[in-house]
């Protein structure tokens, strides 16, 4: 596992979530560890490739723990912030109050050059605190309408992984 991390999720309100993701829009995003920003050089544009561990709500919860493949791509300002697509944000049902353990295993370069990731080592440099996870302020997911999710998500056969 090249980047093992635990990011909070950073964003907007979920109800301008709820329409951003119907568009496309930039909607909710995590920064990814500075060394590793560095140490690949990572440009607007490039996408990183991984895992998603889990999910953790605003009061710490686990509300997700099956190991799935993401691929997010950085955002057009900078590529320490990697956008979460849509799809995600419906999937798991984010908000910038939500936590996320992902691995990154791979960067992708607008040039179509794939580059693993620390590759035959384990990194863990940007862990949430288990104890900052519970926050006191939180508002819950806002769902789009039902036939965005199933436009997003529905269709899709789960691609599960081990």
């Amino acid at each position: 596992m090249p980047e093992k991390c635990r990011l909070n999720v950073c964003g907007f309100d979920p109800m301008l979530v709820r329409g951003y993701v119907t568009t496309g829009f930039r909607a909710l995003w995590v920064y990814i560890p500075e060394e590793m920003y560095e140490d690949y050089k990572i440009k607007p544009g490039d996408k990183v490739r991984g895992k998603i561990l889990g999910v953790y709500n605003g009061d710490g919860e686990k509300t997700w723990n099956t190991v799935r493949p993401i691929e997010w791509t950085a955002s057009r300002e900078t590529g320490l912030a990697l956008n979460i697509p849509p799809a995600d944000i419906v999937r798991y049902e984010l908000t910038e109050f939500h936590f996320v353990e992902v691995v990154f295993e791979q960067v992708v370069r607008t040039t179509g050059e794939v580059e693993e990731i620390y590759p035959g080592e384990e990194k863990v440099r940007k862990w949430w605190p288990d104890e900052k996870m519970k926050l006191k302020f939180k508002l819950a997911y806002a769902a789009p309408e039902a036939h965005v999710v199933e436009q997003l998500v529905g269709m899709e056969e789960p691609q599960e992984t081990e």
